[in-house]
């Protein structure tokens, strides 16, 4: 039997065959659940991440667009320090609105080139 896959799923699998990362120019990777939002930066031609940030942790208080921004611009400052200004952006197969576009926004300002 085959099994279902969800819309998200097969975007991302769709995305996925087209973005990789180098050790130049690595991938932004978003994840999103519900209270939280995830960025990784990832070379997969070495298998390793070079910088990571997550709103867990974070205050709880402000709004998750706000927090998503402050992600961004933590990831973005550890992906510089780290030699890294150039990368490529994965949003993982969720539409380009709301926090994802917070996060890769703020890093944008932060100085990540994408």
């Amino acid at each position: 039997m085959r099994r279902k896959v969800t819309g998200r799923a097969r975007r991302k699998l769709r995305i996925r065959k087209k973005v990789q990362g180098t050790s130049e120019r690595p991938r932004l990777s978003v994840f999103r659940s519900a209270k939280h939002i995830y960025a990784q930066v990832i070379d997969d031609v070495g298998g390793r991440t070079i910088a990571s940030a997550s709103s867990v942790g974070e205050d709880a208080g402000e709004n998750k667009v706000d927090t998503a921004k402050s992600v961004g611009s933590v990831v973005a400052k550890a992906c510089i320090d780290k030699g890294v200004e150039q990368v490529v952006f994965d949003r993982s197969g969720y539409r380009y609105h709301g926090r994802v576009r917070a996060l890769a926004e703020s890093a944008r300002e932060a100085g990540l080139k994408f």
